[in-house]
């Protein structure tokens, strides 16, 4: 008999993408009965709660929804992991479309593999709209060439099933991670629990699909950063800063072009290095004003409390 699964979508303000990603859900081949969908409506201020109200008469999947103020993807994921049924949980974002048989390949996995706490399949590497989202795939999609490649880190939640055990032996998600870092963070406990990881043969798309321009992923690599500064005590070790440098960026995308052009014999994989340079230069940035306003904000308590 196959095994529960719960679908969670933690959302803000992705009304103009979401439609699609709940029709790839609804096409799913698993067994619709063995499924259940959570919505955590975080702080949406667009039409978000609208397109899920417009859904629920074509979902035959049992269906909750959540909603409340900006509380962050640690919180929110903490509300689907409270109100889950399933054996595993699938995290899918709103901007993902699943291949439909994405959903019975993780599972079948997982049930084959007990040792298994996260599984993830693979991006679609249909190019992008433009050269950025096309080099963005790519560089995100180097990381699955191996099938089964068990020590990899950050598999980040969207599109990862997760074993419900292992995420409830790390206590879950942590509230107070608002920005990114949240998988980061679980996927670190939980491979320090003895679970493994793995990649799979099944794809699915993001949000590079739609096109991103060099602001757009300036902006995105430099939240990155400033998140990471964040959440880098709470787990230390959890990555190693020298790997974020732009002479390290610049080597691991010489490396991964290769293995990309390799894959899809196409020369705009050679063009990796520079975009790994360019997000290494912003998250490095985002990095240092999270760390430069600490600091600042250290020194101001301290005169006030010398004042007082």
């Amino acid at each position: 008999m196959k095994s529960t699964v719960t679908i969670g979508i933690c959302v803000k303000n992705g009304a103009s993408t979401l439609g699609s990603t709940i029709e790839s859900i609804i096409k799913q081949e698993y067994p619709h009965e063995l499924m259940d969908i959570i919505f955590v409506n975080d702080g949406s201020t667009d039409s978000t709660l609208l397109i899920i109200d417009q859904y629920l008469n074509k979902i035959d999947i049992k269906t909750k929804i959540f909603s409340h103020e900006w509380k962050g993807l640690g919180y929110s994921r903490n509300v689907v992991i409270n109100n889950a049924t399933g054996k595993y949980i699938l995290w899918v974002d709103s901007d993902m479309i699943l291949s439909q048989n994405y959903l019975n390949k993780l599972v079948k996995f997982m049930e084959m593999n007990l040792d298994i706490g996260i599984a993830k399949g693979k991006y679609d590497l249909n190019s992008g709209l433009n050269l950025t989202s096309t080099l963005e795939i790519y560089s995100r999609s180097k990381k699955s060439v191996d099938i089964k490649s068990k020590n990899a880190l950050p598999f980040g939640t969207g599109g990862s099933i997760y074993r419900s055990k292992a995420i409830n032996e790390v206590g879950g998600f942590d509230n107070k991670l608002k920005g990114y870092g949240e998988d980061w963070n679980i996927e670190y406990k939980i491979k320090r629990n003895g679970w493994k990881f793995a990649y799979l043969e099944c794809y699915y798309s993001d949000y590079e699909r739609l096109g991103i321009t060099w602001n757009e992923l300036w902006r995105k690599s430099f939240t990155h950063g400033y998140d990471a500064y964040k959440y880098s005590h709470i787990n230390q070790g959890m990555y190693k800063l020298y790997k974020m440098i732009p002479p390290s960026s610049f080597l691991a995308g010489f490396y991964d072009s290769l293995i990309m052009y390799e894959r899809t014999n196409k020369k705009i994989a050679f063009l990796l290095p520079i975009q790994y340079i360019f997000k290494s230069l912003a998250w490095c940035y985002g990095y240092s004003s999270a760390y430069l306003k600490l600091k600042q904000l250290r020194t101001r308590t301290r005169i006030n409390y010398k004042k007082n």
